[in-house]
């Protein structure tokens, strides 16, 4: 598959994925919560902010986990069940997103509002320096955060997410400004998608995000129940969102887990090529590579995921 057609099905996959915030005070101060449509656990913690809320479980050295487009914290159940005896787990659902309430998110800007209160939250917390795992958009959200509020980041782990989504639709020589007309027709499409196109495109968007019938369930679910308005919103400033020019100047850690599948039909070379590029200007970035797997590597290939994991935890 070509980088061109690699951005057709992307844009397929657009039009039902997204991540979620909205301009407004970051410093609200939160406040525990007994319910959540997307708990995992009775015995944890739920702290609520107008943006994100957060559900606290485990004891030891602390750890936030960020689940991507449109996704709910089931993105790290299997991790939770795994790691929660050693670390205290911060995991954030953002609103709008999975049946979470959309709050002020529904309206306004989107991702870099998000990060800014996931930041307030680790500041608030008393967290900073702390361990920082993204998945996609959250990903995305973490290497913003390296870059604007490095202090507050032990390091940080991305799992397939780049400085730049915008190549992805425009191709390599994209910018912000050439690849905006793209996301504001996506934008566009997704909002006044029927509701049936929407399950549609939502199908579709599983079966190139993941492998595992696990993964394409949990896409499927989440995406199901998010809010159209917030994940238009989110997807057009996914898409416009370059972190390249200061990327050179991050100074947490970052490590990066991409997948492979040879199935998409994209050869292997120009895979590698894509993120290796991307990631260039970051000389201490370290890349893992994991093939068999798509977008969701959490679920499609769980072993090496975890291995990958650990070893970022434990350096």
């Amino acid at each position: 598959m070509t980088i061109k057609l690699l951005a057709v099905a992307l844009a397929a996959v657009a039009a039902f994925t997204g991540v979620a915030a909205s301009a407004g005070a970051f410093g609200t101060a939160a406040a525990e919560v007994t319910s959540d449509p997307n708990r995992l656990y009775a015995d944890s913690k739920l702290i609520a902010r107008d943006r994100i809320s957060v559900e606290v479980i485990g004891t030891g050295p602390d750890v936030i986990f960020v689940p991507g487009l449109s996704s709910s914290r089931t993105t790290w159940k299997r991790t939770a069940e795994r790691l929660r005896s050693r670390y205290r787990l911060h995991i954030v659902q953002v609103a709008g997103f999975s049946g979470e309430p959309s709050g002020p998110n529904a309206t306004g800007e989107v991702v870099i509002p998000t990060a800014e209160a996931i930041d307030a939250y680790i500041v608030s917390a008393k967290l900073a320096p702390v361990a920082y795992v993204g998945h996609s958009l959250g990903g995305t959200m973490g290497l913003y955060l390296a870059e604007r509020h490095p202090e507050h980041l032990k390091k940080v782990l991305l799992v397939d997410s780049l400085p730049f989504y915008g190549v992805i639709m425009g191709g390599p020589a994209a910018t912000a400004e050439t690849i905006k007309p793209t996301a504001d027709a996506t934008k566009a499409g997704i909002l006044k998608g029927t509701p049936e196109q929407a399950a549609a495109s939502l199908k579709q968007t599983a079966s190139f995000m993941a492998k595992s019938a696990e993964g394409g369930a949990e896409i499927t679910s989440a995406g199901g129940r998010s809010d159209r308005a917030v994940v238009a919103t989110a997807m057009a400033e996914d898409m416009t969102l370059d972190l390249r020019p200061n990327l050179a100047a991050v100074t947490p850690p970052i490590t990066l887990i991409y997948p492979f599948d040879a199935a998409m039909g994209m050869p292997e070379a120009m895979w590698d090529r894509l993120y290796k590029g991307q990631f260039a200007p970051l000389k201490t970035a370290k890349l893992v590579r994991v093939d068999d797997s798509r977008h969701f590597v959490m679920f499609d290939q769980p072993a090496k995921f975890d291995a990958a994991l650990d070893a970022f935890l434990a350096q």
